[in-house]
Formats: structure tokens, sequence, C-alpha cells
């Protein structure tokens, strides 16, 4: 790896173990939920951490699979918990990225139709991707009489409230075309709530789609490579430069594993410690990658740091 700091897997560092990697990486990846923010509380020390970093003039960028939100949503959330300097170009969510995939990569001649929310929505309307408008009322269609939009060129699978059979139906419909392509914004199984409840998550919608379509879908979000190449191909990113931070092995440090980053695990949101060393500890080849270089208690220790001689 090409931090300062020697890179054994599952490093657990402070102090000016910290400061030696930061000062070795020009550019930072966060993930957002369970690193900066949990909900709508930042992680003490998170809104200065990002401060910091940019002030000492490292590239910083954002990369979420939440795809409720489009990005302008993001840079109100943003300056709401206390984040002054996050401008929209630094944020990057699965939705966003999407719908630049459909649009510049998959060139996609005609419409998608949408499992999703208003965040993949309003990404791909302001990328200029047309999409099925659907119906707010359909409680009398059935899959045997509503009907099929013969424009469809490609189904987009993300976290949607308001999943039915009917759209798992209509999806279904559609990919039987093979020339119909069928993404997905994210593999997150489930996302934690408050009061110790889950939500199901955009990849729990894409293994139901999978399971009837027998198909496979295309990921866009993390751990697919995608995402980053987005950002370094608009801002020119090094990967060995590059340090990204997340709270999810099975997502967060396997997408950097992917894209050639360092990694570091914080423990203020879904994985723990001892999952990481279980990781390091297992005999699958597979389970290396969901190991992460270092590990911190929370981005705020990055602020102690800098403060130590």
């Amino acid at each position: 790896m090409a931090g300062a700091v020697s890179s054994k897997g599952c490093q657990k560092i402070r102090g000016s173990e910290i400061r030696d990697l930061l000062d070795a990486k020009r550019f930072v990846l966060f993930d957002c939920d369970g690193v900066i923010w949990n909900g709508e509380t930042a992680v003490p020390g998170a809104p200065e951490v990002v401060s910091l970093l940019k002030q000492q003039g490292k590239g910083v960028f954002f990369v979420t699979n939440n795809c409720t939100r489009p990005r302008e949503n993001y840079v109100q959330k943003f300056s709401r918990l206390g984040f002054t300097d996050v401008a929209q170009e630094d944020i990057f969510s699965s939705a966003y990225c999407s719908a630049i995939y459909l649009r510049d990569v998959a060139k996609v001649q005609g419409k998608v139709f949408v499992i999703g929310g208003n965040g993949v929505c309003k990404e791909l309307r302001d990328a200029g991707v047309p999409f099925v408008e659907e119906e707010t009322d359909v409680s009398d269609e059935s899959i045997y009489d509503c009907p099929l939009d013969s424009d469809v060129r490609a189904v987009l699978v993300g976290y949607d409230e308001k999943f039915n059979f009917l759209k798992l139906a209509k999806a279904c419909c559609y990919l039987r075309n093979a020339d119909c392509l069928f993404l997905a914004t994210d593999p997150d199984p489930w996302h934690p709530l408050r009061g110790g409840r889950v939500t199901p998550g955009s990849g729990s919608l894409t293994a139901a789609l999978e399971t009837a379509s027998e198909r496979k879908a295309t990921v866009i979000g993390k751990p697919s490579r995608f995402m980053f190449e987005c950002i370094a191909g608009q801002f020119s990113v090094d990967p060995a430069l590059t340090l990204m931070i997340g709270d999810r092995l099975e997502t967060d440090i396997l997408f950097g594993a992917n894209c050639g980053l360092d990694t570091m695990l914080t423990l203020t949101g879904v994985s723990r410690m001892d999952e990481a060393e279980a990781y390091k500890d297992s005999d699958a080849p597979e389970k290396k990658d969901f190991v992460p270089d270092y590990v911190v208690d929370t981005v705020a220790d990055f602020l102690e740091a800098q403060e130590e001689d």
C-alpha cells in the first residue's frame, strides 16, 4: 500500500500514525452515514475534520450508496449538520452515478423504468435521461392489463419505500428483452434506523428482481469501481494517493480494495472491529478484501492527531 504507515490490515492507529498517513495522501473519500453523520446528527468533530482537510489542500469527496435524495438536497443536509464548505461537485451518490452511467457509458437509447424514489428520478432528469413517469394511483391495475412502455431500454433499481408487486412484475416484463439493461444503484441489503429497527435496502429489492427475471444486475454504487471512476474522471484522482474511509466492510472497504485505495474503518457505524478481525483471520481468500488497512474509533481522531506535536 502507498501509505506512510506500515499497512498490515486492521491496524488500529491514532495520533502521529494518523497524521503520517494523512500527510501521504492528497485525496480523502468519505462514506456518509455512519462515518460523518448518523441520521440527522453529525458525528462529533466530523465537520471540523472535513474543514481541516480542505484547508490543507486535500481533495475531499463523499461517496454514498444512499440514493434517496439528489445531490442538491445533500448539500442542504451538509449545511444543516454544520459542514460549511461542501459543494455539490464533491458529492457522488449512487443515484447521480447511475444517471451518469446511463447517459455517458451505456448511452441508453430509450426510457428507463425506475424502481426508486425522488432522488433517483431527479438525478435522471438533471442528466437528461428519459424515464417512465409512473402514475401515482394504480390501485386498480394488475400485471394482466397494465400498460407497458415499448420505449423502455433499461431497468434501474434503487431504494423504494413504495416498492410493490406491480413494479416488480413490470420490471420482469421489461427484462425479458435481452437488450434491456438491468442496473442497480447499490447492493446494500439493509439500513439501520433509530430504535434498533432496520429497513430493507436497494440490494434486497434487486435480489427479488434478479430471482424473478433470472438475470443479474450491474451494480453502479459501492463496491463497484464505477463511482471511483466518476471521481477520477472529473478530478484526476490518483488511487495511490487516496484514502477511503467507511463504516461497512462489505461495501466501503471492499470498494476501496477494488479501486486500489488504502482503506480505513471507523467504528461509528455498522461494522465492528471483531468482524474485521474475523475476516482477517479467515482462510477464504475472497474475505481478505473486506479487511481494512487501518481502523479508528471515529474520524474525530483526526483532530487529536493534528493537535499533537
